[in-house]
């Protein structure tokens, strides 16, 4: 299989269709790119064939409770789209232009600004922390048949959702895959889903009953308004189920908060619990409980070894960021943009047929998007907290082959 890397204006990347297989989770989907050009010449193409210009719209949080996560997609799409076009901002002859909204993780505040720029004639959309917004905006994607590659929002329902969803980041079923990997046998036991009451926290618990439930564990949940501030209750609920383990799916400011009620509690004292690490903000927020728990891991800084992860890190330090948790999901989605743009020449058919297959190198190393249902698939991480100077910084426990937890093949 051949590695695709964007090196900048004009280079031509070659795609190698690979088909992952695996069995039935989520609803299958085929996702799809489209790119308006905007007439800067009499025929409004460039002189290879290509558009003059494409507007590419991003939508995601820049405030709301999902603001830092948004601003982690958007410092590094910004660094991707200068690394895919070698400062350029160009891929050929084609000019790239970029239209920012804030959805404030409202999906009908994400709906209407789609559709403002859709009615723009702007028919990439990327974005979307939220997976309550990703599902919502992808509705919008197959109703106007537009491109939409959606960015850290997990729920496994976004991969199959429609034939024009792709999406840059992981899903919940390869966190739950790799919370797994921490298990030596599964079968016979229970498993307590500790999450947020909504569109990512009921995905975690379809995915732990799929993933872990086909072992022959048995899976129950705790769910939890997502504007709850007292978790106290809710702590006690899970000590009373006495699970064999508690897998904690949970986003957002209320972190603190609920990790702090579940050590005062005692629940990691009595129960072993698996969670994924957050972003660098939430090292802290574990407490005391910190050292207890296995952490699975999407990215942090220190994770992956290679030469795009360096590029990304450096470049967005550079404009003043900080590389975290969600960095990797902007800069692929500038690289699948570029490549989309770049293969397709405008042509929305010649651009879905390039990123179905798509396998590309990103901060993460190996990235294959699946042909069958757009599932990005990559490899995860097990980490731990230690303390240092004062602080938490995450350490590698080890290195998840990308197969070993990709999804179930989603079917149509």
């Amino acid at each position: 299989m051949h590695q695709i890397l964007p090196m900048g204006k004009g280079t031509h990347m070659r795609v190698t269709k690979k088909l992952l297989l695996g069995s039935v989770v989520v609803t299958a989907a085929l996702a799809m790119v489209a790119c308006a050009p905007t007439a800067e010449s009499p025929s409004g193409e460039s002189t290879d064939g290509g558009p003059s210009e494409v507007t590419v719209g991003i939508v995601t949080s820049e405030s709301g409770p999902l603001a830092g996560y948004g601003k982690q997609y958007l410092d590094a799409f910004k660094a991707g789209l200068d690394y895919a076009t070698d400062g350029t901002g160009e891929i050929g002859d084609t000019k790239i232009t970029v239209e920012y909204r804030d959805d404030a993780g409202d999906p009908d505040k994400a709906v209407t600004a789609v559709k403002e720029l859709i009615g723009e004639g702007v028919n990439i959309i990327a974005g979307t922390a939220s997976s309550g917004v990703a599902l919502a905006v992808a509705e919008q994607a197959a109703q106007n048949k537009v491109l939409y590659i959606s960015g850290p929002a997990a729920a496994d329902a976004i991969t199959g959702i429609n034939d024009y969803t792709f999406r840059s980041g992981r899903q919940s079923a390869q966190d739950v895959a790799t919370a797994g990997t921490f298990l030596d046998d599964i079968e016979g036991k229970k498993v307590t889903v500790f999450a947020q009451d909504n569109a990512f926290g009921q995905g975690n618990v379809a995915a732990v009953q799929a993933i872990l439930g086909g072992k022959g564990a048995t899976v129950e949940s705790v769910l939890v308004a997502e504007d709850a501030t007292e978790f106290t209750p809710f702590a006690q609920q899970v000590l009373a189920g006495a699970p064999d383990l508690v897998f904690v799916a949970w986003a957002g400011a209320t972190s603190g908060a609920m990790w702090q009620a579940m050590s005062q509690q005692g629940v990691m004292d009595e129960i072993p619990v698996v969670t994924g690490l957050g972003d660098s903000a939430t090292f802290g927020a574990y407490g005391e409980a910190a050292e207890k728990i296995s952490f699975l891991n999407h990215y942090f800084p220190g994770a992956p070894d290679n030469d795009v992860n360096a590029a990304m890190v450096k470049a967005i330090e550079d404009a003043g960021g900080t590389p975290d948790l969600f960095s990797p999901d902007g800069f692929n989605a500038a690289i699948m943009i570029v490549h989309a743009i770049e293969e397709g020449k405008g042509d929305v058919d010649a651009m879905v047929s390039s990123l179905e297959g798509f396998e590309f190198e990103g901060p993460k190393g190996t990235m294959t998007v699946r042909a069958s249902d757009h599932a990005l698939i990559q490899e995860m991480y097990q980490a731990k907290l230690v303390a240092k100077d004062g602080t938490f910084v995450p350490e590698l426990v080890d290195t998840v082959a990308a197969d070993d937890v990709a999804p179930a093949e989603a079917t149509k």
